[in-house]
């Protein structure tokens, strides 16, 4: 394989769909000869040595000592994370699950719980009972996670969900000075085994592999866990391929940059921060600032974002558009960030007229990508130069159609230009659920991945994203897709972010409606941005029945906007005022159950209003309990 990173290419490369078809006409084999993580890294480590891979800061602030970890010392850190793993039985079908923070332990514990058996990643946020039904479906044996700290309840919860899974044997704690406690002190439940992480691993040698594991890229490499954070744990199977192509991958896409600094705030349990600010990463030689175990969540590191970028001479970073939402707000200073020339924005629509206000601001180039877990972060790249509104064009090895389907089979493939589903196939896309249940629909004509967003393509090949199949607000049967809404008041001056969803309706199912954050000198009414949206709209349906302003939009802990929530608050918001109309007082509660969805729970105040109450609510498409 011809070594990209040290071709003296002038110009950056694919920045055409003719210069990604031209690259493919080398076979992949050739042009990617690894087929797994660990080598991949392993090589890493030969090419750049010494040289710091992860820089880490513990609290976020200005001048911090930080602690540095360099190419082979992450490569040594990795092989005594498996040798260790293997000491302790777990072989390449047995899983490790893995509750961590933004550490470089977390990276020595992802890629080495992946050379021994199965990584399996968990949101550290999750309650106790969420996480011990992901390690259960893993079929976790063992556990790494952060130790007891005042700083963190994922030590007690781990106990209890270690527990309760019913296959976890041993836990290893990772213990970081300043954050975790000396020790323990809760009761450890029979039939777990504690032990020191670092202690643990430190026992074992770091030159090679104890076990002598010979690699296939089909083998399973992790268990990603993807949706929300209720319902049914559904994990994605990442092979060691997927893996491996991706980090590769970026060989390419950066032959003709010099190697430079990221900063990471994205949590390590996610696909984003895991593939592109890790291995991907690591496989181009770049060094990767951790700001912070919580990452953009930290006060600390946020109030020094910018001291930080000039401090470490960041050059790049990925966030989600809530995190550069607040990040415009804050002034850079009399520092100079002068160094910064690219952020990465995914994993929500960013409006065209922030961005361009953005990259003035800051003088910076934003490129919007697209991609999922179960895509290994990556379906489509941005390119330097893209069209407003789309997310790049597909990498290379892969394939995008738009389809129409019924039920799950392909009734009308799109013309360029023309709306509908996004299917995708190539060396990223994972092997599956781990359950069968999950693959039922996943899969259309067999090997096309069905990612159930909406999205169209340009004749120039370029992308574009158009909503979610399962957001889609639908009234009487008219499809009405959110970012038709959501676009023009995102384009309104006085708006910061506004996500539209379906109002609950009993005659129509439902209506659309928005939920508003405003700027922060904004005096704007209601009334005022529905008489805009009947101008800027020109789908009537679509048009908003009504606003409602709110202080932030909840979010997931990656800063995706939790759209279930809101759906959530607008159902008990319009039951309670249905109520009320009637003059029957009642309290009005709800949850998300895994089987029924949402249940609004309604206790009547007066036991002879309950039938009437029923008759009432009758109509509505969620289930009503009322008492």
């Amino acid at each position: 394989m011809l070594d990209l990173t040290r071709l003296p290419t002038p110009e950056p490369v694919m920045e055409a769909i003719e210069d990604v078809e031209e690259f493919e006409r080398t076979p992949r084999e050739q042009q990617f000869p690894y087929s797994d993580s660990y080598n991949l890294i392993s090589d890493s480590a030969r090419r750049f040595g010494d040289d710091i891979a992860l820089e880490f800061l513990l609290q976020g602030l200005p001048d911090e000592p930080s602690q540095s970890v360099s190419f082979a010392e992450l490569s040594a850190q990795i092989t005594r994370t498996a040798n260790a793993l293997h000491g302790l039985g777990i072989g390449p079908e047995d899983a490790v699950s893995i509750v961590l923070p933004i550490l470089p332990q977390t990276h020595f514990a992802t890629w080495g719980a992946q050379a021994a058996g199965i990584a399996n990643p968990i949101n550290p946020m999750l309650d106790a009972d969420h996480l011990g039904e992901i390690m259960s479906a893993a079929g976790a044996r063992a556990v790494i996670c952060l130790g007891p700290s005042p700083h963190s309840d994922i030590w007690d919860k781990v106990l209890i969900a270690a527990k309760n899974s019913g296959s976890v044997k041993t836990i290893l704690c990772v213990n970081i000075p300043g954050l975790c406690s000396d020790k323990p002190d809760n009761k450890i439940p029979d039939g777990l085994e504690i032990l020191d992480f670092d202690t643990c691993i430190g026992q074992h040698d770091g030159s090679s592999l104890d076990s002598r594991r010979q690699f296939d890229g089909e083998q399973t490499a992790a268990y990603f866990h993807t949706g929300g954070t209720t319902g049914r744990p559904k994990l994605a199977q990442l092979t060691h391929g997927n893996m491996a192509f991706l980090g590769q991958l970026m060989q390419v896409y950066t032959a003709h940059l010099e190697r430079h600094t990221v900063l990471c705030g994205l949590p390590l349990f996610h696909i984003y921060g895991c593939i592109i600010q890790g291995i991907a990463a690591f496989s181009v030689g770049y060094r990767i600032v951790l700001m912070t175990p919580s990452g953009f969540r930290s006060p600390e590191g946020m109030k020094n974002f910018w001291h930080h970028i000039e401090r470490f001479q960041v050059q790049s970073f990925a966030a989600v558009p809530t995190v550069l939402m607040a990040l415009a707000e804050m002034p850079v200073g009399d520092v100079d960030i002068s160094c910064l020339t690219t952020i990465n924005s995914g994993a929500a629509p960013l409006s065209h007229a922030f961005e361009l206000g953005f990259e003035k601001k800051f003088e910076v180039e934003i490129g919007n990508g697209y991609g999922m877990t179960e895509t290994t972060a990556l379906i489509s790249r941005a390119p330097l130069v893209q069209p407003p509104g789309s997310v790049g064009m597909r990498i290379p090895y892969s394939q995008i159609r738009i389809v129409q389907l019924e039920g799950n089979q392909v009734s009308k493939d799109c013309e360029l230009g023309e709306g509908g589903l996004i299917l995708v196939r190539g060396p990223q896309v994972f092997k599956g659920y781990k359950s069968a249940i999950d693959n039922a629909n996943a899969w259309v004509e067999d090997d096309w991945f069905n990612t159930g967003d909406l999205g169209y393509l340009d004749a120039e090949g370029y992308l574009y994203l158009s909503g979610r199949a399962k957001d889609l607000i639908i009234r009487g049967g008219h499809n009405i897709d959110p970012e038709t809404i959501e676009e023009p008041l995102n384009a309104h001056p006085e708006v910061s972010i506004a996500i539209a969803v379906g109002l609950p309706d009993p005659y129509t199912g439902e209506l659309p409606m928005a939920y508003v954050v405003t700027t922060i000198d904004s005096k704007i009414s209601e009334g005022e941005l529905l008489d805009y949206c009947k101008q800027e709209i020109s789908e009537r349906a679509a048009i908003p029945k009504r606003i409602i302003f709110v202080e932030a939009m909840p979010l997931t802990v990656i800063g995706k906007v939790f759209r279930p929530l809101l759906r959530q608050m607008i159902s008990e918001t319009i039951i309670s005022e249905h109520l009320l109309s009637e003059s029957i007082p009642a309290t009005v509660s709800s949850e998300i159950e895994k089987k029924r969805g949402l249940v609004l729970k309604i206790v009547v105040n007066d036991k002879g209003g309950i039938e009437t109450a029923n008759e009432l609510l009758s109509g509505y498409t969620f289930t009503v309990e009322v008492s």
